[in-house]
């Protein structure tokens, strides 16, 4: 049997072999995620983001519980920073959750941005399908938590929380600067910190200003996630969501295939020209440009007649 189809069982140990596949960029990769992609699509994705330190992980936790005791399979894409050592993930959120770790309806995966801005791993979508292919009914994506750059899981996942704390100073402020037109549910976590009901009082006033095109208002819930306080009403705004969504979802849906099919572009384009150019040769390119003997714009269409004379011969 082949790796396609043991996902397709759900075999965890051909998960993991089929997810490191795709972060490693194997040559089996491409034709592991065309096989399983026609079994994707039936997943519910859920993107959870936010400033580091505002409680997400305590949050992805309480939501994987409530949704197995709803008997539903779980999927978690903990996306963490990445080691300037290792290449690896630093933080481990698979540590955090060890709790679920015997539990056969929960498959935890913590994946390392390699650099990437955008809050995501350039693998996550890919892990996505893995895991919607391999039947996981929710599937909870954990940003790496760098506050306004990540905008990268609004094409991912199906909804987006935006987590946020009482006392973090210019949260707010951070939230006209970018964060407002990425976020479907807003979170008001650590509720019982002092500055919660003027944190809420601000964000409902936020909000109240919020016009989108899909004419859904997004709501803040207010949560004690280490206490699951706030959970349940949580889930209820994540369901209205989810059946507002279904009637404007052709449109949104279009939106993100569009950008996900761009962006996978841009990913092999890079992986075509990565080997065409040494680190030193890059060096030399840096230094022309430095120099002023070269400017970006015909090193940039150098390389790139290069890529295609490849691809003729």
């Amino acid at each position: 049997m082949n790796l396609a189809e043991e996902v397709l069982k759900g075999t965890p140990r051909a998960i993991a072999r089929a997810i490191t596949a795709v972060e490693s960029g194997t040559p089996e990769a491409g034709q592991l995620m065309k096989a399983l992609f026609s079994y994707s699509g039936k997943a519910y994705v859920i993107g959870i983001t936010g400033a580091p330190g505002t409680g997400k992980s305590s949050l992805v936790d309480r939501l994987a519980e409530y949704y197995r005791a709803r008997r539903k399979r779980v999927g978690i894409i903990a996306v963490d920073p990445t080691s300037p050592f290792s290449g690896g993930a630093i933080l481990g959120d698979r540590i955090r959750m060890q709790a679920h770790s015997s539990d056969p309806g929960i498959f935890i995966r913590s994946m390392a941005t390699r650099g990437r801005l955008g809050g995501l791993s350039s693998a996550t979508d890919d892990v996505a399908v893995i895991l919607d292919a391999a039947g996981f009914e929710i599937i909870l994506i954990e940003t790496v938590g760098v506050g306004q750059d990540e905008v990268d899981i609004v094409r991912t996942a199906n909804l987006t929380l935006v987590v946020l704390v009482p006392g973090m100073g210019d949260e707010i402020q951070n939230i006209k600067a970018g964060m407002m037109e990425i976020g479907d549910i807003f979170v008001l976590n650590k509720a019982d910190r002092e500055g919660a009901d003027r944190a809420e009082q601000e964000l409902h006033l936020l909000l109240s200003t919020t016009r989108r095109r899909d004419g859904w208002k997004p709501p803040l819930v207010k949560t004690i996630a280490t206490e699951n306080v706030g959970v349940d009403e949580l889930a209820e705004a994540i369901e209205q969501f989810r059946a507002h969504a279904k009637c404007a979802m052709q449109g949104r849906q279009l939106e993100k295939e569009e950008q996900k099919l761009m962006a996978l572009l841009v990913r092999r384009l890079g992986e075509k020209i990565e080997p065409l150019v040494s680190e030193e040769r890059m060096r030399n390119y840096a230094r022309q440009i430095c120099e002023r003997r070269r400017d970006p714009y015909s090193i940039t269409e150098e390389i790139l007649s290069s890529v295609e004379v490849k691809d003729r011969s």
